[in-house]
Parts: structure tokens; sequence; C-alpha cells
């Protein structure tokens, strides 16, 4: 036998050894398992290792729990967040109607007057504000209800009248999505 072929002889025990490491590529030959030499700890007790386990499983469920109310929180900092815009926007937009009432008191009083210039512009703004939620309170003959009324002059109650009833509207009311901005000033009988 030459040279050659005596370095491509393997023993018949570590062929499979040799073709693993040769297609990993690895450079030196590996080392067979299971022979005693390697440095590992002795197996623990089936006690040991249920406590293990408990104790594993115990974290597990810990951190699960703690991702859970994490996540709840999380989710609940959004919520209130995006209520919060909310309630800020209707807050802003509450406060702008407000300002434009004066604007609508004006125009009610043009056209009262006579200006018939004023009603298509009126007309429009009332429209477009209404669209948005404004609503006009305008109660005349309804009986008076001190949460959207305000009454500054009283009359004596007429013949059958039963309650508060209002018998003028001096300015109309606003309310806006259903919270009254501006109760109606009204002259009330009875």
């Amino acid at each position: 036998m030459s040279d050659a072929d005596a370095s491509e002889e393997v023993p018949a025990g570590d062929v499979d050894d040799v073709a693993l490491a040769t297609d990993a590529g690895a450079t030196e030959p590996a080392v067979p398992e299971g022979d005693g030499s390697t440095d590992a700890a002795p197996p623990a007790s089936v006690e040991e290792l249920i406590a293990d386990l408990e104790r594993t499983t115990n974290e597990r469920d810990e951190y699960l729990d703690l991702a859970r109310r994490t996540q709840a929180e999380f989710e609940n900092h959004r919520k209130r967040s995006s209520k919060q815009l909310v309630d800020e926007v209707e807050r802003s937009t509450a406060s702008l109607v407000e300002q434009l009432l004066p604007v609508l008191d004006a125009c009610d009083g043009a056209i009262s007057h006579g200006s018939a210039d004023v009603e298509p512009i009126y007309a429009a703004l009332l429209q477009t504000l209404e669209k948005q939620g404004l609503e006009r309170i305008d109660p005349l003959d309804d009986e008076f209800d001190p949460t959207r009324h305000e009454a500054v002059m009283h009359e004596p109650a007429g013949e059958g009248d039963e309650g508060t009833v209002v018998s003028d509207v001096m300015r109309p009311g606003y309310a806006w999505k259903g919270r009254v901005v501006r109760p109606a000033m009204v002259k009330v009988r009875g």
C-alpha cells in the first residue's frame, strides 16, 4: 500500500464521524459522544427537575401576566388619549360656535328690520352650523324649561292657562350637540 492509499484509509467505526465532519466543512474530526470524557453535571433528581419546571412555569406565568397587563394599560391609554382629543375638539368647536352667536343675532336683527340682503347669508351660515350639530331654541308657546330658557319677563296667566308657558321669545337660544350653549331669552305667562 502506498502513502497516498494509507492517508485515505479510515477505520470502520469512524467512517460516519469523518463523513459528518467533512460534510459540515470542519477541519477537525468530530469527537464521538458518550465516551464519558465530558464535564457535564450528573443528572438531577426527579424532584429537583420538577421544582425547576415549576419555578420556570411560575416565571413564565408572571411574565405573561405582566405582558397582558402592560398591553391592557397601553390600550386604555390609547383609548383615553383618543377620547381626550375628541373632547378637546368638541370644546374648541363649541367655543367657536359661542363666538358666532352674536353674528347670528345681528343677522336676526337685520332681517327683522327689513334687510332682506342678509337673509341668504344668515340662512347659509345657520344651515352649515346645524349640519355640524347646532340646534336653534325657539320655544314660543312651549312649556317653560329653566334648563333651556331664561325668563326675563313675566305676565299673569290667562283664562285656561295651565303651568308656565313661553309667551314671547326675545332672543333665540342655541344648543350644540344637545348641550345648551345659550338659553333662549323669553317672556313667560303663568
